[in-house]
């Protein structure tokens, strides 16, 4: 049951290192190969629990975005290895070009999301999923659609986020499995607030996590996760051609089954990096008090923040977030 007067945790903008951390550990696999070849390969290892319907969570961008998972990456694992599965999305909060369906279809036309189905998943309304053990909601309103798959694949382009500090596979269907009217309010107002965005810090990661948990749940074994670290800035691909320029190093592609590794694991990449390569995004992540997501995710009991890091590129050697860093270059647009 949803908690009558909840109050959010605190430490947001505190990083917990590996040793200090508790309990068992999940498998993360890695790779440094930026490529549609490479995401092929990770992918590999965490799909045989997609069965039936697939769902392909992605972020697709607003016109023109620079950052985004490149498109044919996208298109030869759907060709290849995901025929029939649909990518799935939700209309935004704020106004712009994917607030209505019909805005929303012509941008997905503009960045060539075209070569499979896109079902924007609450063009025809809403759905309840609950939200088991949450202090905020007892349920959160999604696209209609979602109930329409048997599986989900969360395919997420990691990167800093205005509000969230980073986003990664929470923050991915989080938000963007919450409908466009409904749910996202539920996530983001104050009720009769005026200021669309009044809920910030810690509260705005649990409520966000909640929402993720009620995904999470509904798929149950069906769920799969790969993040992108790639193009990292510290704004959201909801930024489009305003985002910040990238200054963070490419790292490569994590892929799970466990959201809390896989979204721990990409913090822990960043933080394993030189301070000046990781600054400028520690920074957004720390001042918008994102690292709750992850405290938060271990309270829900989404997963595990320990993990074994598997090298894929090295005969499955187990490495540390350190050894995964070492040989990253300064970005290059």
């Amino acid at each position: 049951m949803a908690m009558k007067n909840p109050v959010p945790g605190t430490n947001g903008d505190q990083y917990i290192p590996y040793a200090a951390r508790t309990g068992e550990a999940s498998t993360v696999y890695f790779t440094r190969d930026l490529s549609a070849e490479g995401l092929r390969r990770i992918f590999s290892r965490i799909s045989s629990n997609l069965t039936g319907k697939v769902g392909i969570k992605l972020h697709t961008g607003e016109p023109h975005g620079p950052n985004i998972i490149p498109r044919p990456w996208v298109e030869a694992l759907v060709k290849n290895d995901l025929p029939g599965a649909n990518i799935v999305e939700t209309n935004t909060y704020y106004e712009g070009d994917r607030y209505t369906t019909e805005q929303h279809r012509k941008t997905l036309a503009v960045n060539g999301w075209t070569f499979c189905p896109v079902d924007i998943m609450d063009e025809d309304g809403t759905v309840v999923l609950p939200v088991q053990g949450g202090k905020w909601f007892d349920g959160m309103h999604m696209g209609k659609n979602i109930v329409n798959y048997d599986s989900l694949f969360v395919l997420t382009h990691f990167k800093g986020h205005a509000m969230g500090g980073f986003g990664g596979s929470n923050k991915n269907i989080g938000i963007g499995c919450a409908d466009g009217r409904v749910g996202k309010a539920e996530i983001h107002t104050v009720p009769g607030s005026d200021n669309m965005w009044s809920i910030a810090q810690e509260e705005l990661m649990e409520r966000m996590t909640e929402s993720a948990k009620a995904t999470v749940d509904h798929f149950g074994e069906h769920i799969s996760f790969v993040n992108v670290l790639r193009n990292m800035s510290v704004s959201c691909d909801c930024e489009g051609v305003a985002a910040a320029p990238v200054v963070t190093p490419n790292i490569g592609i994590l892929a799970s089954r466990n959201i809390l590794a896989i979204d721990q694991a990409s913090v822990d990449l960043v933080y394993a990096l030189k301070e000046e390569d990781r600054h400028a995004l520690v920074e957004r992540i720390e001042t918008r008090h994102g690292l709750r997501q992850l405290t938060y995710m271990k309270e829900l009991g989404m997963g595990n923040d320990r993990y074994h890091l598997i090298d894929i590129d090295n005969n499955d050697v187990e490495i540390t977030a350190q050894d995964a860093v070492k040989d990253v270059v300064p970005f290059e647009g």
